[in-house]
């Protein structure tokens, strides 16, 4: 008895590991979804195959194999392998990673740091890197889900090499879980729909494709099938990856805005969507929306601000669910808009020539003189007064003296701005002719 208990105890610790822990790949080739960097041709092939690494800097989605191929890189290069959270690490913690790297290096071996969520690591924690980095004490592999360009120091990044891993495509998804039911010795008890809709739920996770799979095997009674509707109730759907204050949110505003400046209302529709099924504060959207407004319609359409301002106080007083449709009505009515940066470039460049040109005083003849002194000085002297002049315009100059006319405002022949040309093209001719 005591026998059988000895043969049992491996296959209940097995069967007590998740199943994406269990299938962790054994060799860089078996890394699914990363062929440009684990594929005969690959970055990191090419690395092992020429026997040197260097520091490397891993970004990437959750869930597609940073950590895997990490650890397999100091495998298959024998280094010591070392692994930290920049979560749960402080400043002592990383000295004793490194006191004992150096150890290592004076007997002999090299290590290989994995550094999970580097990007958590403050400027001072990130440069105490560079020592041990430049003296080969270890070779840094850091992980993160974040841009390197904005999340990491200029210093560390120079020193790093930075490997895109790719979000795992429906091929990709498909192999992990062939390998699950292969490991398991079942199918997946899911009709071909719900197996699609397994995939799609992982969102590009291959963590989260396994964890998914587990639990509709937990949950299946023998010889039971889920369609898709039974599949979402069982797993209770798996929120999309999207957080709002990291890249997800920015990649998706930009979508959602170049969308609306390049006046396709039905993709800019679906960013909208998107962004308010995970939870996005749809009076953030509405702020946005009224940037679009003023940035990339202006003066084409006037309108258009109004309507985003509308949109966003509608739902301020309407509240979910009935408020997003505002947003969504406001979303269509700036992409099929009239587009137009005029007025954006305009400011631009007036603020350019503000900064450049300092504290020049405007003309005389435009400033109020309420003092005995400041008329003594011509302060308001030859001011014409435009609502007398023909076509109520006197032609003036209302620029500083020493800066001279400039033109910062030119509407383009399009929408509204149409109108503001001919308008503008007419009082220059006027200009023209009352200053000869």
């Amino acid at each position: 008895m005591a026998d059988l208990f000895a043969q049992e105890e491996p296959k209940r610790k097995e069967s007590g590991r998740p199943l994406a822990d269990r299938l962790r790949p054994a060799k860089l080739a078996d890394v699914v979804g990363q062929e440009h960097l684990t594929g005969e041709d690959g970055v990191l092939t090419r690395m092992i195959h020429s026997g040197s690494l260097g520091s490397m800097i891993f970004w990437g989605p959750p869930g597609t194999g940073k950590t895997t191929v990490a650890r397999l890189l100091a495998g298959e290069t024998h280094l010591a392998f070392e692994q930290i959270s920049a979560i749960f690490s402080g400043v002592a913690d990383l000295k004793k990673v490194f006191e004992a790297a150096r150890l290592r290096r004076a007997n002999g071996r090299q290590t290989l740091l994995f550094v999970d969520e580097i990007h958590r690591f403050n400027r001072t924690q990130q440069d105490s890197f560079l020592p041990v980095m430049e003296d080969g004490t270890v070779i840094l592999v850091g992980a993160t889900t974040e841009n390197p360009s904005f999340e990491l120091n200029a210093a560390l990044l120079s020193r790093a090499r930075v490997l895109v891993f790719q979000t795992l495509g429906e091929e990709s998804l498909e192999k992990l879980l062939a390998r699950a039911e292969a490991a398991e010795g079942k199918p997946l008890p899911l009709d071909k729909e719900a197996r699609a809709v397994l995939v799609r739920m992982a969102d590009g996770d291959g963590r989260a494709t396994l964890t998914l799979a587990e639990e509709v095997w937990r949950a299946a009674r023998p010889s039971e099938i889920f369609d898709a509707a039974a599949l979402q109730r069982v797993v209770q759907r798996r929120a999309p990856v999207y957080d709002k204050s990291q890249d997800g949110h920015y990649n998706l505003i930009s979508a959602l805005h170049k969308s609306v400046r390049g006046s396709d209302p039905d993709a800019a529709l679906y960013y909208l969507a998107r962004m308010l099924d995970a939870g996005e504060d749809p009076l953030y959207l509405g702020r946005r929306l009224v940037r679009m407004a003023v940035e990339d319609i202006g003066m084409a359409d006037p309108q258009a601000l109004g309507i985003a301002n509308a949109a966003k106080d509608a739902y301020d007083y309407l509240g979910s669910p009935e408020g997003e449709l505002a947003l969504a009505q406001a979303t269509v009515y700036l992409a099929t808009a009239p587009k137009s940066n005029a007025v954006y470039t305009a400011y631009k460049a007036a603020m350019r020539a503000a900064k450049e040109h300092g504290s020049l005083l405007p003309p005389k003849h435009i400033l109020n003189a309420p003092t005995k002194l400041m008329k003594e000085e011509d302060y308001g002297a030859g001011y014409r007064y435009d609502h007398d002049e023909p076509d109520a315009f006197s032609g003036q100059d209302y620029f500083p003296e020493k800066m001279g006319r400039r033109t910062f405002y030119d509407p383009p022949d399009r929408g509204f701005e149409r109108e503001i040309r001919k308008r503008l093209d007419y009082w220059t001719k006027l200009r023209a002719e009352r200053n000869k």
